[in-house]
């Protein structure tokens, strides 16, 4: 059985009520779940949350919430994998469990279809325990500056000073759209990090993470311009 599980706790404090805040016409979440539907990836796809807003939101677009999220994995400093680890125990205990899961953000509104599609082969064929979104650096990270205490510029790896661009390496980082796993592999709490993870490249256009109100207008441009050239 394949689970998509989109956590949505309703504490945003930089954005308030960001999930379920209106994004180019929807509901911020609307945008994962409809994807995620798309994506013909999910036997059920399901929200976990502890705001009854949220619930009724996400259940008007399509996605189910049968269990509010426990008080404890909701607070600020609860990470991304006990809060899939305990949907997961929660579907093995109320129907057939999860082999493959899916962590989708509700705040992923650039996410694709074909992408989670590509997820889910990754998963399938590699042998690792997750894949997850990646994206690369716009700028080399080896020439990156640090403003020291004393209101100066230094470089983090000075010996790369004179080091041309395309000489470097190049750098990637966590997307922050979604992670597949296998069940066992959320539940034994395997590292995303790791030998053992295959990434699914996303184009640096289709990424935009959204923490501030800063993040939130420069993702909404992107998001206009985008769909109005597809």
């Amino acid at each position: 059985m394949n689970l998509a599980i989109i956590p949505a706790r309703g504490g945003s404090k930089r954005i308030p009520r960001k999930n379920i805040k209106d994004f180019c016409g929807q509901p911020m979440i609307a945008w994962s779940i409809q994807t995620a539907l798309e994506s013909g990836c999910f036997d059920r796809v399901l929200v976990s949350t502890d705001d009854p807003e949220i619930a009724e939101v996400a259940q008007a677009h399509g996605a189910e919430v049968p269990f509010m999220r426990p008080s404890e994995l909701s607070d600020d400093h609860t990470g991304t994998i006990p809060v899939i680890s305990h949907a997961i125990r929660w579907q093995a205990s109320h129907g057939t469990p999860a082999t493959q899961v899916c962590c989708l953000y509700a705040t992923a509104p650039f996410v694709q279809a074909e992408d989670l599609q590509r997820g889910l082969e990754h998963l399938h064929h590699s042998g690792a325990d997750f894949a997850l979104s990646v994206t690369s650096f716009a700028f080399p990270i080896q020439r990156a500056v640090r403003i020291t205490s004393e209101q100066r510029v230094e470089m983090f790896q000075p010996e790369h000073v004179n080091t041309r661009s395309q000489d470097l390496e190049e750098a990637w980082h966590d997307a922050g759209q979604f992670y597949w796993g296998h069940a066992a592999a959320w539940l034994d709490q395997k590292p995303f990090f790791s030998h053992q993870v295959m990434p699914v490249r996303i184009p640096r256009h289709l990424v935009q993470d959204i923490d501030t109100p800063e993040d939130w207008t420069s993702a909404e441009w992107m998001f206009r311009s985008w769909k109005s050239r597809s």
